[in-house]
């Protein structure tokens, strides 16, 4: 027990030093957590916590390695994630808990394959984690946890089709994230994380509909990103992610209402 412990320990070291910004030593720690956790998982196979913790322990790893740009092992490291992940889902297909952490799995393996250009396997990983994503939240409506993490798989897939060029598709993905986070939003009105999110899927809905042509469509929706960006950023001036959040929607704005003929409006915006 008392290895376990330590693993936990080393895990959370890690987990400041990567707040801070020290991805070295980050890594350092979640690489001693892991071989802690690959030891007790190799004792007994049969506990399911410590295959858990090893799958963990794999990601985070991957998330440091990600971060540095070390695409090639960060996704060895998912990889060896999903192995278990997979595992422990199948032995117990009913369990949120393992269902969730395979999800993560696959939206990483996403990230690392969208990262190296490999748009189509990101998509099937990306779907794959939405899937299990939607399987969740029919499972437990009123989770808001897995309703946020549900968005942000409509946005990556979005993402990918729209990089592709599937317009359409990326459109509907966008809305469907958009509407979750509408509801959400409505939910926890002062949740500013959630009203961020929202505002996010208003610009991707958006970019969409520019892309497709439907100016006023896209006009819209843009509007709707910064009505809630300069209430962000009126709630705290000194915020400078929110400031920069907001220079993004006057830009996007402004580049509608140029694309109109509107110069005078998007000057004013600009």
């Amino acid at each position: 027990v008392w290895q376990r412990d330590l693993s936990v320990s080393v895990e959370r070291a890690g987990d400041m030093q990567e707040a801070q910004g020290d991805l070295k030593g980050a890594l350092d720690s979640y690489q001693r957590g892991l071989a802690i956790a690959d030891r007790l998982a190799r004792s007994e196979p049969g506990n399911a916590g410590w295959q858990r913790d090893l799958s963990v322990a794999h990601t985070k790893v991957g998330d440091i390695q990600l971060a540095q740009g070390h695409l090639s092992g960060a996704l060895e490291r998912y990889r060896d994630g999903l192995v278990i992940s997979e595992r422990l889902a199948k032995s117990d297909p009913g369990n949120g808990r393992w269902q969730h952490g395979l999800s993560i799995s696959f939206e990483r393996i996403g990230d690392v394959q969208e990262a190296q250009g490999d748009l189509q396997r990101a998509l099937d990983s990306y779907q794959s984690g939405l899937a299990i994503r939607q399987w969740l939240v029919a499972s437990d409506p009123g989770n808001a946890g897995w309703q946020r993490e549900l968005s942000v798989s409509f946005t990556k897939v979005g993402d990918i089709q729209r990089a592709q060029g599937k317009l359409v598709d990326a459109l509907d993905s966008y809305q469907k994230g958009l509407a979750i986070r509408a509801t959400l939003a409505r939910a926890g009105s002062s949740n500013v994380d959630w009203l961020r999110d929202l505002s996010v899927s208003y610009n991707k809905v958006g970019d969409a509909m520019q892309a497709q042509g439907n100016l006023p469509g896209a006009l819209d929706n843009y509007r709707g990103a910064l009505a809630i960006r300069e209430r962000l950023g009126r709630s705290d001036p000194g915020n400078s992610a929110w400031q920069h959040d907001l220079a993004v929607s006057y830009a996007k704005l402004a580049s509608i209402l140029i694309r109109q003929g509107a110069q005078a409006d998007a000057v004013e915006k600009l």
